[in-house]
């Protein structure tokens, strides 16, 4: 079984953001929240607001696929 999505992106969000040496606080300043908010999200704990989450995805780079899925 697959973990949730949000566990998914919090993992990704983490990989991402150490990747290019980026502290939590410094991320949550680029994208205008506090610290407590990206350590939530990475733990896959805080259900975010898609704009929060969009915000966080540009400021890492990362892509949003919105692809249909096969069934």
């Amino acid at each position: 079984m697959a973990p949730p999505s949000s566990i998914i992106f919090g993992q990704r969000v983490r990989a991402r953001r150490n990747h290019l040496g980026l502290s939590q606080s410094a991320l949550a300043d680029v994208v205008g929240v506090n610290r407590r908010v990206i350590g939530e999200l990475e733990r896959g704990k805080a259900s975010v607001q898609l704009g929060i989450a969009l915000r966080v995805v540009e400021a890492l780079g990362l892509d949003v696929d919105l692809r249909e899925r096969e069934r």
